[in-house]
């Protein structure tokens, strides 16, 4: 509406008296009216969605995450830990031989076994085994069967291994859970021994892909963000590998931190970055996993973490 416009102030002196006049409000013009009225439906929305993997990626718009692929969720809820248990079968495992793996997942409130879970990379559970030595390294997926997830594994030598849980209950966050599995050894067998690291970024020949790494900065810190390039040769045939431009795992030498992540950013080309924060200042083995004209490539380096001085 528009203001009163004060036309006049002037002052006419009629006897005396002294008079003010000024101009009546003009009628309310419609046209205004409907542009200054608030239209309900273009109040913006203040809901921000976030990638329960990535939660650095987040969006005013509801859709998928650009990294991961998943849903964008408008409501994460608080991160709590479920459990996790690894059993073998036969309980104890011997070398060369097949065991049954089963994962079995509970909740943390009141230990209810969890029948439902999110489908993430194309897969309901990831698995991750490392050896003690670091030698042995697979990235697979348990298949559900009785109310649990399984796998058959036969053990390569004996001695220590870390088994990584991935998965993401329905309602819940994402889990990573480490869990660990020794296979005893004969009078003969050298136990494994720990591994000792040092700085490996040579370019790797993998299957049928040339993978160099460089990081920024040339020597990561600890609890601080390190770029990982990657740079991959031949360029031609590369493809997602379960939904995403490549899989990493990042493990200490003492095999106590482990994470796994994707590219923080890639677009199908020959170069390909990934962003970590290593948690400690000690070495770390990273295998790198990328998909070219059908074949799943791994290749790993080795890398060194000062402590922020």
């Amino acid at each position: 509406m528009k203001n009163v416009v004060l036309l006049a102030a002037a002052l006419v002196l009629l006897g005396g008296v002294t008079v003010y006049w000024a101009q009546a409000p003009a009628s309310p013009d419609p046209t205004t009216l409907a542009a200054t009225t608030p239209d309900p439906k273009a109040v913006i929305d203040p809901t921000i969605y976030v990638c329960p993997m990535d939660p650095d990626v987040r969006s005013s718009q509801p859709g998928t995450c650009p990294r991961c692929g998943m849903k964008l969720s408008d409501h994460i809820p608080e991160a709590v830990e479920y459990h996790l248990d690894v059993t073998a079968t036969p309980r104890v495992p011997s070398v060369g031989q097949k065991v049954d793996l089963r994962f079995d997942v509970h909740d943390p409130w009141k230990d209810r076994a969890v029948t439902n879970f999110q489908i993430v990379h194309e897969k309901p559970f990831h698995m991750f085994v490392v050896s003690q030595d670091m030698e042995f390294f697979l990235h697979d997926h348990p298949v559900w069967r009785d109310n649990a997830f399984h796998y058959e594994l036969a053990f390569p030598r004996p001695g220590l291994y870390r088994i990584v849980g991935d998965f993401y209950p329905d309602g819940a966050t994402p889990q990573l859970i480490p869990k660990t599995i020794i296979v005893p050894g004969g009078k003969n067998d050298a136990p494994m021994a720990e591994p000792t690291l040092q700085r490996d970024y040579s370019p790797k020949a993998t299957e049928n892909l040339q993978v160099a790494l460089v990081t920024d900065p040339p020597v990561p810190v600890a609890g601080q963000s390190t770029q990982l390039h990657f740079r991959i040769q031949p360029g031609d045939g590369f493809e997602k590998l379960l939904g995403a431009w490549g899989h990493m795992l990042v493990a200490s030498d003492d095999l106590i931190d482990m994470m796994h992540t994707h590219p923080f950013i890639a677009d199908g080309g020959p170069q390909i970055q990934f962003n970590v924060v290593f948690p400690r200042p000690t070495s770390y083995r990273v295998w790198v996993q990328f998909q070219r004209n059908g074949v799943v490539n791994t290749a790993h380096f080795d890398i060194p973490v000062e402590e922020l001085r």
